[in-house]
């Protein structure tokens, strides 16, 4: 990932370890700084707070979602449903060995009472959507684009809240819903 060190991919990946252990609500961050012998100062250095922590994880997921495709020719020759499945799936498969921490992340995210997250998260969602656009090589423009994007951005919704509930390895319940949700959106 751009723009991580060694030591902040330590921190990370000590924090999400904790966050499977222990829950992303019980995280302390002098924990993960003991774990790891380092001061809190040279954690901040790194991380402003647990919430630039699950920022990182959410670029990790996207950094995911983005790697080439394993056949580059043959992806994009697809349809462009089958494209963008493909790519939606791409960040539900990373996030799915870690879940329960990318779930209670989300929640954090979302409590009302912490605006200067959920408001953020917004448009970390958009921008998401834009990649997604990207990566599954959807190029159209204008009123096309837009109403891509609000479908895209339903689909990976619908998606998120079968992930919670798909308890499969090969996340069928996620990839049914992701796949339906697509059946609506007029893509080119």
């Amino acid at each position: 990932m751009a723009g991580m060190d060694s030591l902040a991919e330590r921190i990370l990946d000590a924090a999400l370890d904790r966050a499977d252990l222990e829950g992303w609500h019980a995280l302390r961050l002098h924990h993960v700084a003991g774990e790891l012998g380092i001061t809190l100062p040279e954690l901040l250095s790194r991380f402003r707070d647990a919430d630039a922590i699950a920022d990182a994880y959410f670029a990790r997921l996207l950094a995911r979602m983005l790697a080439p495709p394993g056949n580059p020719a043959e992806f994009v020759l697809a349809p462009a449903r089958e494209r963008a499945e493909i790519v939606l799936m791409r960040w539900f498969t990373a996030a799915a060995d870690r879940r329960k921490v990318t779930l209670e992340m989300l929640a954090v995210k979302a409590w009302p009472s912490h605006p200067h997250t959920w408001v953020p998260m917004v448009f970390n969602l958009s921008r998401l959507i834009h990649w997604v656009r990207e990566a599954a090589r959807l190029d159209r423009g204008g009123l096309a684009r837009m109403v891509e994007e609000v479908g895209l951005t339903k689909t990976f919704l619908v998606g998120l809240a079968a992930f919670a509930l798909d308890r499969t390895e090969e996340l069928v319940a996620t990839r049914r819903a992701i796949r339906s949700a697509l059946r609506f959106v007029p893509l080119a």
